[in-house]
């Protein structure tokens, strides 16, 4: 398999302009079963699977869980700010650092999990109080330089959650990296 189908298994994100009830109500249902989904997946493995990686020089099963919990508390707490605030800028973290630290590399995942089961309750029930008009709210992002509204950005951690479901999932068939 080729480098950039293990790095992107989904495909890469595409933003869809202006999407139907269905589509974002597809949207909310996965990020609101990304918990349980994940812990399906990882639920009886090894430790030795824990450090499995989806592709040559990519994370392991443990680093993407991890990130999962350091990046959709980061996506939260963007909600709240876009919420409260006048187009916030959001503060851009260095995920690839994040996920090279102590927290990402030694602790046991039953922490992220935790912390995923109790954020995307939240963060869905969020979501699903929002109005049209609150979901059109956005933030600045200041490394890209663009602005993005909620709509976009429930479609974005949608395919987040596909996105590294699929690495967890390619992880643990390959056996190899």
């Amino acid at each position: 398999m080729n480098i950039e189908k293990l790095k992107f298994p989904i495909g890469k994100y595409t933003y869809i302009n202006n999407p139907d009830i269905k589509v974002i109500n597809k949207w909310i249902d996965d990020i609101e079963r990304f918990p349980s989904r994940i812990k399906e997946l990882v639920t009886g493995i090894q430790d030795s699977q824990l450090n499995l990686r989806y592709r040559p020089e990519g994370w392991t099963v443990k680093q993407v869980i991890h990130h999962c919990s350091d990046s959709h508390m980061n996506a939260f707490i963007r909600f709240k700010l876009a919420l409260t605030e006048e187009t916030p800028i959001i503060k851009p973290y260095r995920e690839e650092k994040w996920a090279n630290l102590a927290d990402s590399l030694t602790i046991e995942i039953d922490e992220s999990l935790m912390l995923l089961t109790g954020l995307h309750k939240k963060w869905a029930r969020l979501i699903k109080s929002l109005s049209h008009d609150q979901l059109e709210m956005d933030y600045e992002h200041p490394q890209h330089g663009l602005r993005f509204n909620l709509i976009s950005t429930i479609g974005m951690y949608s395919w987040h959650c596909n996105h590294h479901l699929e690495h967890i999932k390619n992880a643990l068939k390959s056996k190899s990296y």
